[in-house]
């Protein structure tokens, strides 16, 4: 687009929102299978068992694991996303720690409960609270990242802010005469 029709300040520009979210979404998509994995770790259990449930998801035949386990390889960062836009879009900028792990948890029971029972057999036999603890990692990583960009953020433009006034004369505003 021209830069006539879309002047350099606008929004459209602004990286700083996107790089925000597509950081959450990646620590959030990282991180959220930690709790089940080190259940079945603990536990004597098989902590490939969620990861070939997810790729399920995508070959419901297949009972090798190689292709399950690339299957979960795209099927967990699709679906980590869509939830990861829909609290982008949905959820308060306030608390957002909170509201993030509120809102996992009422996706775990929709997933797990709802979802999951109608259309993805393989994750239904998963054990439900280590699927639910990970939800919560999911949310807790979500919101935490969010909370620690936006307030990285802030304190960026606070910094730029305080100096740039000083600029012209080559040293911090608080330093001028």
């Amino acid at each position: 687009m021209s830069s006539k029709l879309i002047p350099r300040s606008t929004s459209f520009y602004y990286t700083g929102p996107r790089r925000e979210f597509l950081w959450a979404w990646l620590a959030a998509t990282l991180l959220s299978g930690l709790p089940s994995t080190t259940w079945a770790l603990l536990t004597g259990g098989d902590p490939l068992e969620a990861t070939r449930a997810a790729g399920a998801m995508l070959l419901p035949r297949q009972l090798e694991t190689p292709p399950l386990l690339l299957a979960a390889a795209l099927v967990h960062p699709l679906v980590s996303l869509f939830w990861a836009l829909v609290l982008w879009l949905a959820l308060p900028r306030t608390h957002i720690v909170l509201w993030a792990i509120a809102a996992s948890a009422a996706i775990a029971l929709l997933d797990l409960r709802l979802v999951a029972p109608a259309f993805f057999p393989a994750v239904a036999a998963l054990d439900f609270w280590p699927q639910f603890a990970d939800h919560l990692a999911w949310g807790a990583s979500y919101g935490v990242t969010l909370a620690a960009l936006a307030w990285n953020s802030v304190r960026r433009r606070e910094i730029c802010a305080r100096y740039s006034v000083g600029l012209s004369l080559g040293r911090p505003s608080a330093t001028r005469p």
